[in-house]
């Protein structure tokens, strides 16, 4: 199990990829990029409800829910972004 400074390390190094990467894709492949991202939301719901069914004490069943959440939340917001953006390209012939 990770813990403390290491689990800090990696998110911090995580946050910096992620941004380099999503600071250099070009503009037309934003709605692509973001049903990938939806995909691997939907794997950070599983991998948080099951940290929530392993948590042992209120703690951290708090911080589990928590991450259910908000991983729920933000793989819901992808979808409804992503429908808006294919909105966009959609013809108004009908």
């Amino acid at each position: 199990m990770i813990e403390g400074f290491t689990a800090i390390y990696i998110f911090m190094l995580a946050a910096i990829a992620g941004y380099e990467v999503i600071s250099k894709v070009p503009v037309i492949l934003h709605t692509p990029l973001m049903s990938g991202s939806n995909f691997i939301h939907g794997i950070v719901v599983v991998g948080a409800i099951i940290a929530l069914i392993s948590a042992s004490n209120l703690t951290e069943q708090i911080i589990g829910f928590i991450g259910v959440l908000m991983a729920a939340g933000n793989a819901a917001g992808g979808y409804v972004a992503t429908d808006r953006m294919l909105e966009m390209f959609k013809s108004s012939d009908g």
